[in-house]
């Protein structure tokens, strides 16, 4: 009897009771709605990693003075006295694509921070210039290295230089830095002497530099520099 009464308590605890410790099903609605979002998100995350999903490496950065080119034509020669010397930033860079379909690349930004070494009262930490150029039609898995150029104009350095353009590129700059970067992230990164990107700790000074198509040297060398895109 006592057993028969013991059995019918413990059937009705177990089957008439809620469970505390187990959590209800989500409502169909609701269940496949939250279903479908993180589809949607995974889906996007695959499709933003397939876009940026290249291999940009910068391999060197070269800075040199050269003169203002002298380009011969039928019109009477003018000039000031002695070409004057410029700040010439190349660098060269490769892409190798990860992607099978991919063989060129459009609107790959390269950017450039060029630290001055013209430390002043006016101007305590140096003043970093900073620009960028648009190239075009970039080749993926070239067997040869890509290059890029900037350029700092003779009176821009006078300027910023009291008056006088630096003797020598090692008195002219500090450190350059040079970032690329595709649909809005940047995808490589390299400094001329120090490590990391040092460049966000300085203000910026936009607007002084020129790329090649901006200067004398336009016309010059060019195969040997990535097209730049039209700006509209």
């Amino acid at each position: 009897m006592i057993r028969s009464e013991f059995n019918d308590w413990f059937h009705f605890k177990n089957h008439h009771l809620p469970v505390t410790n187990r959590k209800p099903p989500l409502p169909a609605p609701l269940f496949y709605g939250v279903l479908a979002f993180t589809l949607f998100l995974f889906g996007g995350i695959l499709s933003l990693h397939a876009q940026i999903n290249t291999a940009f490496q910068i391999t060197k950065i070269d800075l040199s003075m050269p003169n203002t080119p002298a380009i011969t034509s039928d019109m009477p020669a003018k000039s000031t006295g002695m070409p004057k010397k410029w700040l010439e930033v190349d660098v060269s860079f490769n892409w190798k694509s990860t992607l099978n379909t991919e063989k060129y690349a459009d609107d790959v930004v390269v950017n450039y921070y060029i630290l001055l070494a013209n430390k002043s009262i006016a101007f305590p930490q140096g003043t970093l210039l900073t620009g960028q150029v648009t190239h075009t039609a970039i080749p993926a898995n070239s067997q040869t290295e890509l290059r890029s150029v900037m350029f700092v104009a003779p009176r821009t350095l006078e300027r910023f230089f009291d008056g006088r353009v630096p003797s020598s590129k090692e008195t002219a700059i500090v450190d350059i830095g040079v970032t690329i970067s595709r649909q809005g992230q940047v995808v490589a990164s390299k400094s001329l002497k120090g490590t990391g990107d040092w460049w966000p700790q300085y203000p910026q000074t936009p607007g002084y530099l020129l790329n090649k198509n901006e200067t004398p040297f336009a016309p010059l060398c060019w195969d040997y520099y990535e097209p730049i895109k039209k700006q509209p």
